[in-house]
């Protein structure tokens, strides 16, 4: 996918009255959780931490908020990528959209929500800000992989290698 491409797809759902994008800097509080589906696909999910901090007109004192933001991967390739290399404490950038899902408590008989930030299809990716090696930036999305002195990369029919301009 290139980025006109991207570009075009935003300005599509913009026109549409719609965009559900989000996009995330922060670290991992935990090592990734991954699962196996009733489907035998594995999924991933991560709790990231963001941090805001101010100084108090008041007090004069520094003050520093932190959000939690769950994040769920199905994507099989980044699952794969983010067991192997991510691990608790690591910087990220994650794109992806935002997703309430519902279910009943069998406890209590209540319905219960929780909203995730889900990456999955082509709108989706995440960055390893940490570098093993060199301080190289580390891009990881659905259509294409690199890490330090690995090379996972899947075949991607969205590129556009010869562009005629």
């Amino acid at each position: 996918m290139t980025f006109n491409n991207k570009k075009s797809n935003i300005i599509q759902n913009i026109m549409a009255g719609s965009l559900n994008k989000v996009q995330l800097i922060g670290r991992l509080g935990a090592d990734p959780e991954i699962k196996q589906m009733v489907n035998g696909k594995s999924v991933a999910r991560l709790s990231i931490a963001t941090s805001q901090s101010w100084k108090d007109k008041s007090s004069g004192e520094r003050k520093e908020k932190t959000e939690w933001h769950r994040v769920v991967i199905f994507n099989e390739g980044l699952v794969n990528v983010v067991q192997q290399y991510v691990k608790k404490g690591a910087n990220v950038y994650i794109e992806g959209q935002l997703s309430t899902r519902k279910w009943k408590d069998e406890a209590s008989g209540q319905d219960k929500y929780s909203t995730e930030i889900v990456l999955q299809g082509y709108n989706s990716s995440l960055t390893m800000l940490d570098s093993r090696n060199s301080g190289n930036s580390n891009l990881v999305s659905e259509n294409k992989s690199s890490l330090p002195n690995d090379n996972i990369s899947q075949d991607n029919p969205d590129l556009d290698d010869e562009i005629p301009f």
